[in-house]
C-alpha cells in the first residue's frame, strides 16, 4: 500500500478543466469586489465636483489621462458584467434557464453583452468629447 500523501488532492488542478459556469461565478464575485473598490473613484469624482471648479477639472484631467482610462475601462466592464450576470441570475431566481445548453448560451451572452456595452459606452464618451 502506497503513501496516501502521494495522491493528488481533489480537484487536481493539473487535470481539472474549469467549467464556464465556475469561471463566470468567480468573475461575478470578482467584479463585485472591483466595483466596490472602483466606487471610491466615483466618490472622489463627486467630492471634486462639490469642492469647486479647480478640483473638478483636476479630477477630469485624471480620468481623461491614460492611467485614468486604464482604470476606468475595467471598472466599466465590471459594471456591465455584474449587471448582465445579475439579470441572468434573476431569471434563475424565477426558475428558468437551468437547462445545460441555456446555462452555457446565457453565460456566453453575458460575456458578449458586457463587452459590447462597455465598448458602446466608451465609444459614446469619446464621441461626446469630440473623439479625444
Amino acid at each position: 500500500m502506497g503513501n496516501t500523501t502521494d495522491r493528488p488532492l481533489s480537484p487536481h488542478l493539473q487535470v481539472y478543466k474549469p467549467q464556464l459556469t465556475a469561471v463566470l461565478s468567480i468573475a461575478h464575485r470578482g467584479s463585485g469586489v472591483f466595483l466596490v473598490i472602483g466606487t471610491l473613484l466615483l466618490v472622489y469624482w463627486l467630492t471634486s465636483l462639490a469642492q469647486g471648479q479647480a478640483s473638478y477639472e483636476q479630477a477630469q484631467a485624471f480620468f481623461g489621462s491614460i492611467p485614468g482610462r486604464i482604470i476606468l475601462f475595467p471598472w466599466v466592464l465590471a459594471l456591465f458584467y455584474h449587471l448582465c450576470n445579475g439579470i441572468r441570475h434573476l431569471f434563475w431566481d424565477m426558475g428558468s434557464g437551468f437547462e445545460i445548453t441555456t446555462v452555457y448560451a446565457s453565460g456566453k451572452l453575458v460575456v458578449v453583452a458586457s463587452i459590447a456595452l462597455t465598448l458602446i459606452a466608451f465609444g459614446m464618451s469619446y464621441a461626446m468629447r469630440g473623439g479625444v
